[in-house]
């Protein structure tokens, strides 16, 4: 009787701890929709075509994953890797990269950091964040100057604020 009576305690406490277990099991995020990333490329894009300069822009999801990736006819023909490969650097380090590249130059950061695959230190990507989470970034090449790519890449996201506020 004992016996029983101990693995019917037993058999309540595992049930007891399974709830906590199924929470660990399940990761709720916040995505950007497609249709969203699209009008912030766009957006961004159609800011570069006021300022006089043809450019590429790439979205990526928190993942780093492509969800939308536009070219301007006149775009040089190496803009739309540099674009992604700049989003990438913002998603993977959750930053601006002009803001990698300024801790780069002060020494805070570790040069050897820039010869990673997919890792390009030049302004121009820009994380989009939205109620204290990262949704993803965008990526800005073909302007004369990263800091005019920037700026493109934050019309972008400047043109959809509304959109991924929650």
């Amino acid at each position: 009787m004992k016996r029983i009576i101990l693995a019917a305690a037993a058999a309540m406490s595992l049930a007891a701890v399974s709830p906590s277990y199924a929470d660990d099991a399940i990761v709720t995020y916040k995505s950007l929709a497609p249709d969203v990333a699209f009008e912030l490329a766009h957006a961004a894009l159609q800011q570069c075509r006021k300022d006089g300069f043809q450019v590429a822009v790439a979205v990526l999801d928190r993942f780093g994953l492509p969800l939308v990736m536009l070219r301007d006819r006149y775009a040089g023909l190496p803009a739309l890797d540099i674009a992604k490969d700049k989003a990438w650097t913002s998603v993977s380090f959750r930053a601006n990269t002009s803001d990698l590249v300024k801790s780069m130059e002060a020494g805070n950061l570790p040069v050897g950091r820039a010869g990673v695959s997919h890792i390009l230190m030049l302004a121009g990507g820009v994380v989009i964040e939205a109620g204290g989470s990262m949704l993803g970034a965008v990526g800005v090449s073909g302007a004369p100057g990263g800091d005019k790519d920037e700026a493109c890449a934050k019309a972008g996201v400047a043109a959809v604020s509304s959109k991924l506020e929650f």
